[in-house]
Formats: structure tokens, C-alpha cells, sequence
């Protein structure tokens, strides 16, 4: 017994540990966080629902504009501070871009041939 713990190294990390991985993990800063998200979350639903009851002089696509703008930002804030895209390297930003780029090509290549039919055909 006394062999196995003297090979043993004192005050290393064990695998998996939380030290393990380079950066130490704060709970409490974490959960707070989490906190914070959430409350974030219930707000901007709360405002997506006050603005579509707006009064009837603002226009529906004021409404929709309004909403996808809250709803942008609360994508944003969930998918930077939950699933720590805030924090992460050059090449998660880089498919990132490329997915946002091609995503917005294909909806624009939807929307250019929404009333493009084939000849013959009556709708």
C-alpha cells in the first residue's frame, strides 16, 4: 500500500476533473448565469407577446419586424451564453458564418423562384 501511494502524484488533477480541461468551472458563477438567461428569455417572450397586441395603427409587418428582432436577440443571448459560443475559437465563428451565409442564400433562392412555374402549367 505504501508503494501505491508513494507513486501517486499529490495535487494533480484527477481524469475528467474539472481542472482537467484547462479552465476551472465556477458553479455559482455558472448558475447565476443560467439565472440570468432565463430571466432574459421570460422577458423577451413577455415583449414578443406586448407587441403583438400593439394597437391596430401599427402595421402587421411592424409587428413581425418588431418580433424577429426580440426574437434575434434572445437567439443570441441563448445560444451565446448557454451553449458558449461567446467564448469559443476563430473556427466555430468561421462555420458559423458560413452556415448563416448559405442558410440566407437558400432562402433567398426560395423567395426569387416562389412564382417561377413550369411552362403548361396553370398554378
Amino acid at each position: 500500500m505504501s508503494e501505491l501511494k508513494a507513486t501517486t502524484q499529490t495535487g494533480a488533477p484527477m481524469t475528467g476533473g474539472p481542472d482537467s480541461h484547462g479552465h476551472p468551472v465556477d458553479l455559482n458563477n455558472y448558475i447565476r448565469t443560467c439565472a440570468y438567461v432565463f430571466a432574459s428569455v421570460l422577458c423577451a417572450t413577455a415583449l414578443m407577446i406586448w407587441i403583438s397586441f400593439l394597437p391596430e395603427h401599427y402595421t402587421w409587418a411592424l409587428k413581425v419586424g418588431l418580433i424577429l428582432v426580440v426574437a434575434c436577440g434572445n437567439a443570441f443571448v441563448v445560444a451565446g451564453f448557454l451553449m458558449h459560443l461567446i467564448s469559443e475559437k476563430k473556427m466555430i465563428y468561421t462555420l458559423l458564418a458560413f452556415t448563416v451565409f448559405f442558410f440566407a442564400g437558400l432562402m433567398g433562392l426560395t423567395l426569387y423562384a416562389l412564382q417561377d412555374f413550369p411552362t403548361g402549367t396553370t398554378h
